[in-house]
């Protein structure tokens, strides 16, 4: 009886997918039957990074990611290190990059393309993150506006972060026969 024969990944061409596999082995892509497959592969290039839809469980893992990181630093580090005060426009200039860099990690540890659940995660953490840091404004104040500001272009940053991520655990794209 002769072995079932690998299926090869319509997005990133890796060859050593068991039969039946409803994903990627290597870059978690969906792997449609082929003969429903009726793209070219210029196409099957371009849906390469496009998203699939949103995962519940990535975004599960994403929120706990930039909730740790957003505690650990922008709150824990203070009180360990005295000296470091991130209090309102400081507090806020930090959370940029630590969600910059949760989106990072998460677009590269995640399989397949999810870049949106670590922007979602990073609202659900600006939310209570710019609330805490209004409440705790003391000597460096600043108007209400500007937090909401400073939070969409964490967020914004937190999708980048992501994409780069992605990209990163995806490799260069393949080449194209010409």
């Amino acid at each position: 009886m002769p072995a079932a024969k690998a299926i090869a990944c319509p997005s990133c061409g890796f060859q050593k997918n068991p039969p039946g596999s409803a994903r990627c082995a290597s870059c978690g892509g969906k792997i449609e039957d082929i003969a429903r497959s009726k793209r070219s592969r210029e196409e099957e290039l371009g849906r390469r990074y496009q998203q699939e839809g949103v995962s519940v469980q990535w975004l599960v893992i994403a929120f706990l990611v930039q909730g740790v990181l957003t505690a650990a630093l922008v709150f824990g580090l203070p009180m360990v290190i005295p000296m470091l005060d991130f209090e309102g426009q400081n507090g806020m200039l930090m959370c940029i990059p630590v969600w910059f860099l949760g989106g990072l990690l998460v677009g590269m540890i995640s399989p397949g393309r999810t870049f949106i659940e670590p922007a979602v995660a990073s609202l659900l953490v600006a939310i209570p993150t710019t609330f805490l840091l209004i409440q705790s404004q003391t000597v460096r104040t600043m108007p209400l506006f500007l937090y909401l500001i400073f939070a969409g272009i964490g967020i914004l940053l937190t999708l980048i972060g992501a994409y780069i991520g992605e990209r990163i655990q995806l490799g260069p794209p393949p080449k194209t026969a010409e």
